[in-house]
């Protein structure tokens, strides 16, 4: 499976206020949310957001909300993103693959990848993008969502990816999105 940006589609996953300050990766996590999103927007790739019960785990983190200044998150309850009737209607009939990220690895991001894989999607982890409370549950979760067919992936394979070739017009963008720390 290559990843393509016309048929990928960007899932950033619960990344809030009151989770960010559990996940002891929590400053690589949002800079690595945040790199994705701003390829997906260079690359044109669809991208959707998901908040998990808003009212007790507050909004999403300024610096991933910024980037959503014209996107209004999808509100959630149910762990998996699927279980959210306006997160399926926001999928475009393009995607194919589905990148994801996020909190928390071992609950949201993997029901959603799993019920992704059963719909027949592809589905594209960001190792290195999404995390958990404990270090314990997200390498465990990533093993198990590998071995269900995601593949796992960091950022900067993703962005190459997307790229393609050094001769794409976005190449030098998406080289110092890269770069940027």
């Amino acid at each position: 499976m290559r990843l393509t940006p016309a048929r990928s589609t960007l899932c950033v996953i619960d990344v809030q206020e009151k989770l960010i300050p559990t996940i002891p990766t929590a400053h690589q996590l949002t800079t690595e949310c945040c790199r994705l999103i701003e390829a997906a927007t260079l690359f044109g790739t669809h991208v959707i957001f998901t908040e998990q019960y808003r009212k007790g785990l507050g909004p999403t983190v300024a610096p991933l909300a910024t980037k959503f200044q014209h996107q209004e998150p999808i509100e959630k309850k149910a762990f998996s993103c699927c279980g959210s009737t306006s997160f399926m209607n926001q999928i475009p009939s393009s995607t194919e693959t589905f990148v994801l990220c996020g909190i928390e690895t071992h609950i949201c991001i993997a029901q959603t990848a799993l019920d992704l894989l059963q719909l027949g999607y592809h589905v594209c982890l960001a190792a290195d993008a999404a995390g958990s409370r404990r270090e314990q549950d997200h390498s465990i979760a990533l093993r198990r969502l590998e071995g269900s067919g995601a593949v796992i992936s960091t950022t900067e394979a993703i962005l190459f990816e997307w790229c393609n070739t050094a001769e794409n017009p976005a190449f030098q963008k998406m080289r110092e999105l890269i770069s940027k720390e």
